[in-house]
């Protein structure tokens, strides 16, 4: 199964909390930790993401054959709502499904009798599963807040504030990749989705 990102997430961190984290007061450097904020999280976040999951909203679509099986498990979770289905019929012609016949339970996707695709086209993504996944903000109360876990916004900073601080990917004298640091790997293997 491939997914695609449709709509891309806003960001999960803000600038002022990621300045906060590494400590830093003025504006001049906003754009780089930006970046830096940006690049900590699109390296977790996603379908190309290490972590396997959703981070902030976003629009996702799972494309797969009609011989998708009873249940389809979508990947990238936590899954919020369906937001359309759509496959090919037996002519080739893209055909809607209606929400109503599927029902989305936790991050699978159950057929109420059976998938409208069935004796439809045979291509290899014929079928188009779009849906929101990621932590959603609640916003019930006096002020916004994340729904993100606290460790992996922990992690996020923790990355951020390692590219600020170390702004090169080498040491003096030798050649070394830079490996995810412990501390932020600890945090985020609880959430990591295998499949």
């Amino acid at each position: 199964m491939r997914v695609l990102v449709i709509t891309r997430p806003d960001p999960v961190v803000s600038l002022a909390d990621a300045k906060a984290h590494c400590k830093v007061e003025d504006d001049s450097e906003d754009a780089l930790i930006k970046a830096y904020v940006a690049a900590a999280t699109s390296h977790i976040d996603g379908p190309d993401g290490w972590l396997g999951r959703a981070l902030g909203v976003q629009v996702l679509e799972a494309r797969c054959g009609a011989a998708c099986g009873d249940t389809i498990r979508l990947p990238f979770p936590p899954v919020v709502e369906l937001v359309s289905i759509s496959y090919l019929d037996a002519d080739g012609v893209e055909q809607m499904g209606d929400l109503a016949d599927v029902e989305v339970l936790g991050r699978d996707l159950v057929a109420a009798s059976s998938w409208p695709w069935v004796g439809g086209s045979s291509r290899r993504e014929a079928v188009r599963i779009r849906y929101r996944a990621g932590y959603p903000v609640d916003d019930s109360g006096d002020s916004p807040r994340s729904t993100l876990p606290a460790a992996i916004r922990a992690a996020i900073l923790l990355m951020t504030d390692d590219l600020y601080r170390n702004r090169g990917t080498v040491s003096p004298g030798t050649v070394t990749a830079v490996p995810m640091s412990t501390p932020v790997e600890n945090l985020l293997a609880p959430f990591r989705v295998y499949a």
